[in-house]
């Protein structure tokens, strides 16, 4: 009785205290907030964590079961959180007292509750996070059993408790003090406000306390209510079920036995919201969804919501409009907490939460449910429950997709990483994709170290393409060409490295079919028509020496039954041709040795694949892609997916997320306007060519690829000489073609149209603008082919140059009938030991170093400006000697060219001029350049004769006196 009576007097004495409190507050408000934080840290050491927390830690320290466990790790983070709110009541009494004591020095600002409300409140709400994840799991009942020790604190907290209410006492005694507190918070910062001037420094952080601690002491009746709510849930579920869903963590939020919902078409039996989670209970089977991923729909028909989860679409059916509406504001408020990771708490200061869930979300999601991305986990960006926007895709097998998506479907750029079952290795896909299958342009890197770079379609190789072998394999190959449904089909080259061997040709069904021309590395030719991968019919072979087989083949490309040779000095041998069983060639015919031995120029016209390949259709898997592009109107979406990513490597892929770089579409058509006249289109196009990022600069290194694919290499064979320069002529007309594609877009955009071009137009433009910038980038390749055509004749004329540097320039010029009032004895300056008969390379020597300068430039145009400039120095240096105009005839022009070229020592004259005849822009024809080129030809032919070697010379030119 003593100690009751004990208890009750301190209650009254309490109530005084309490009403003195009050009176003191709205005397002193600040004398009253440090009297607060003075009872509340005697109330937190005394009251609950020394004679309560501490206890309970040791009813049972080290549980053998789980939920023991599970009960100890709750009560010791409680208690944790008990110390760090004591630490700031504590630190808040210290900054109380510094301010009663020095109160003019420091500004009422300078108080915790004021400067650091955000710390404080953050200790208050752990602490109740703490304490409502106990109450959830009825931590305190559970614990209360095991241990009765603190019963006596109890009786003290709490006289007259019952058998078996320790829990609920205990839940009282820890939350109650913390709930009058921050109401006395609320009460007193209230009435300091009402103290303050309305002008004073604190003004604006006391409303903003007011207004927080306000907000926390809503939210804490909030978060008590629903851990209530939450532990009265338990006991109507089964063990399994209660096994399944109880956690601390969970909160109840809305039980479909309070607002009845019909599911539609799982036909759940419960519905129940919690503030992470959505779940449905069907017989024992429990389906929980996750609350960031849930996305809600209200149905035509008032009473029915439509829940749209990733594996999961179902609805709920309420009785009445009511139900709907209940269900609507619950499950979309709940989404939104979910998403702020506010869970049963809000963030104080950080605004008020959104009233509808973002559509766009960012959320990691593992698939359950059988079939494309069983067991995957996605995370990234959602919207309307699918994956749409940049993410990242990961099976358990290792299988990863980093990418673009597009309701739910691998949509747009991406990284697919596949492992290999047998070694550690993967296939890298580095691709454009589109509805979940590779498409566009993409790299793929193989874990066989194959290498594919070339687009794609259905997820197949499908248009233009590169596949190379691994470096180490068997048989390294590199095919070039065009595919269809993952197979090599239509124009392509092979070319097979370790056999030295080069096709050229058409495919069907990965294998040669179709004409094709097969090239070695020994020089020999074969053309003929495939099948079966295998030569078979009549075909043509040509070797390195200029013979020619004409007949029929076996499969292995060996001479077999009825043929014709054709040998370099014109002898023909006609019969049948076999296949020796020791090796060796079999043949039984007629060797015709009467003919004349052939003439060179036929011997040069025996080129390949002009008629099996025309050139319009040889790289239309190319071309394609392009025109394609433009006749859509250049969307910026297809930008990426035609032109590549600029990043090459995976690493660097992985690293950023900045595929396209360079230009955007639209600002190319913006400016592409704006450069219509010559120079300015010329200067326009240079950039652009050279520009990979630009559709023009990557169809030109498209087609250098292509290119080099075919005439480098094994493919550098004179035979291939014509198809190359007919290539290249071709390739200036697609180029230009884009263009006009290009600006037509650009124009249509503008609100103009672009005038017709008709055919004469589009080759002046075609061979005067593009092709002298283009040429650059086949120059190499295509130069190789005419110097290995005209290898016979430039050896020649080399021959015929050695010759006639033996003489000194005044023997030369006579020997030459250049007629003797135009040698330019003037220019030859001697010393007293010197004649003129022994001077040389001194002549027309401005000439001869102007026509030098031809092998330095690549285009014919330029090539051709160089003959002109050596024309004008010719005549400048004759009008000097003969000290008036002079316009030099043919007969005086060709023997001092002949001169001026002999002098300049040119290697490979003959490849040069015959590039210069074929590539020449036709507008020259007949003109001056023609003319000159026409002489120079002449000069070419005249030194190769037979007259011109030194043998031929005349006796009095002995080689003693030319030395």
């Amino acid at each position: 009785m003593g100690g009751r009576q004990g208890l009750r007097a301190t209650a009254w004495a309490e109530s005084v205290v309490g009403e003195v409190s009050r009176t003191l507050a709205m005397c002193n408000p600040e004398a009253a907030l440090l009297r607060q934080e003075e009872i509340f840290s005697t109330t937190l050491t005394q009251n609950i964590i020394n004679p309560i927390l501490k206890p309970l830690l040791l009813a049972d320290p080290e549980p053998s079961d789980p939920c023991g466990k599970e009960c100890l790790r709750l009560l010791q983070q409680l208690h944790k959180n008990a110390e760090q709110l004591l630490d700031v009541t504590e630190q808040s009494l210290l900054s109380l007292r510094q301010r009663s004591c020095c109160q003019p020095s420091k500004g009422l600002e300078a108080i915790l509750l004021l400067s650091n409300t955000n710390h404080v409140l953050q200790a208050h709400m752990e602490y109740i996070k703490s304490y409502t994840d106990c109450v959830v799991v009825q931590a305190f009942q559970k614990v209360s059993k095991k241990r009765r020790s603190h019963r006596k604190a109890l009786w003290q907290l709490s006289p007259g408790i019952s058998e078996g209410s320790e829990g609920t006492t205990l839940c009282k005694a820890l939350h109650q003090p913390l709930v009058h507190h921050v109401q006395k918070y609320v009460f007193l910062l209230l009435s300091l406000r009402d103290t303050l001037d309305e002008k004073h420094p604190a003004q604006e952080l006391m409303m903003r306390a007011v207004t927080l601690f306000g907000n926390l002491e809503s939210f804490m009746k909030q978060a008590l209510d629903q851990a209530v709510a939450t532990q009265a849930l338990w006991p109507s579920l089964n063990s399994r079920l209660r096994d399944v869903l109880c956690a601390p963590t969970h909160r109840l939020l809305q039980d479909s036995q309070d607002i009845p919902v019909v599911v539609t078409p799982l036909q759940a039996e419960r519905v129940l919201l919690f503030d992470d989670a959505l779940v449905l209970l069907q017989d024992h089977n429990v389906h929980t969804f996750d609350l960031k991923l849930v996305w809600v729909e209200p149905g035509q028909d008032k009473c029915v919501l439509h829940i749209l989860t990733p594996e999961e679409k179902f609805s709920f059916v309420s009785s009445d409009p009511k139900g709907q509406v209940a269900w609507q504001q619950k499950v979309t408020q709940a989404v939104c907490q979910a998403l702020c990771d506010k869970k049963d708490l809000p963030v104080l200061g950080s605004g008020q939460e959104p009233s509808m869930p973002p559509e766009y979300r960012s959320v990691a999601y593992t698939f359950h449910r059988e079939g494309r991305l069983y067991q995957a986990t996605y995370e990234g960006d959602w919207y309307q429950a699918k994956p749409h926007g940049k993410g990242t895709l990961k099976w358990p097998d290792g299988r990863n997709h980093v990418g673009d998506f597009c309701q739910g479907l691998e949509h747009g750029f991406g990284i697919c990483l596949v492992p290999q079952a047998s070694e550690d290795k993967f296939d890298c896909y580095k691709c454009h994709w589109w509805e979940g299958r590779m498409c566009e342009y993409g790299i793929c890197e193989y874990g066989t170290d194959k290498v594919y770079k070339g687009y794609f379609q259905a997820g197949l190789r499908h248009g233009f393409g590169i596949l190379d072998s691994a470096p180490q394999a068997p048989q390294t190959f590199r095919y070039t060409g065009h595919w269809e449904r993952g197979q090599r089909n239509g124009y392509g080259i092979e070319e097979d490295r370790d056999r030295g061997e080069r096709y050229i040709g058409m495919w069907q069904a990965d294998q040669r079919h179709g004409p094709g021309v097969v090239v070695t590395q020994a020089g020999v030719c074969y053309q003929g028509t495939f099948q079966g991968d295998k030569m078979a019919g009549p075909g043509i072979l040509l070797c390195e020496d200029d013979s020619l087989y004409e007949g029929t083949f076996t499969r292995e490309l060996t001479l077999l039954g009825k043929g014709k040779v054709t040998f370099p000095n014109g002898f023909t041998l006609d019969g049948s041709f076999s296949s020796g069983t020791n090796k060796g060639l079999y043949t039984q015919g007629v060797l015709d040795m009467a003919a004349l031995p052939p003439d060179p120029s036929s011997t040069r016209k025996r080129q390949l694949g002009l008629g099996a390949f025309p050139v319009e259709s040889r790289w239309q898997g190319v071309y394609s892609p392009f025109r394609d592009f433009v006749r859509l109107g250049c969307p910026v979406e297809l930008q990426e997916a035609l032109l590549g990513f600029h990043v090459q490597s995976s690493r660097e892929l992985h690293k950023s997320q900045e595929y396209l770089c360079g230009e955007s579409m639209e600002d190319i058509l913006t400016e592409l306007p704006q450069h219509r006249e010559p120079e300015a289109l010329q200067q326009y196009l240079r950039k652009a060519l050279s520009n990979s990022r630009h559709p023009l600069g990557k169809l030109l290194h498209t087609l250098m690829l292509t290119f080099q694919a075919t005439y480098s290499g094994v493919g550098a064979n004179k035979h291939l000489q014509e198809m190359a320069q007919e290539e290249v002529k071709q390739h200036a007309r697609e180029l230009w073609a884009v263009y006009r594609g290009l600006l037509k877009v650009a124009l249509q955009r503008q609100g103009q149209t672009l005038e017709e071009e008709n055919m004469e137009t589009r080759d002046l433009q075609v061979h005067g603008l593009l092709l002298p910038l283009i040429l650059p980038s086949f120059y190499s390749e295509l130069f190789t082919l005419y110097l290995l055509l005209h290898e016979r004749e430039d050896g020649l004329y080399s021959r015929g140059i050695t010759n006639l540097s033996l003489f000194p320039d005044t023997k030369l010029l006579e020997f030459l009938d250049v007629q003797e009032h135009l040698w330019p004895l003037k220019d030859l300056k001697l010393t007293s030991n010197q004649r003129y008969s022994l001077v040389r390379d001194k002549c027309f020597l401005s000439a001869t170093e102007c026509l030098q300068k031809i092998i330095t430039t690549v285009h014919p145009r330029e090539k051709l400006e160089t003959l002109e400039k050596t024309y004008r120095e010719i005549e400048a240096t004759v009008k000097r000697v003969l000290g008036c105009e002079y316009k030099l005839p043919m007969d005086d022009l060709l023997p001092l060219l002949v001169y001026v070229v002999s002098r300049a020592q040119i290697q490979h004259l003959g490849a040069e001029i015959h590039l210069i005849r074929d590539m020449m822009d036709p507008i020259h024809t007949g003109g001056l350049h023609d003319f000159l080129l026409t002489a120079l030809e002449s000069c070419y032919e005249h030194i190769q004769k037979e007259d011109m070697r030194l043998h031929r010379l005349p006796g009095q030119w002995g080689t003693r006196e030319l030395w």
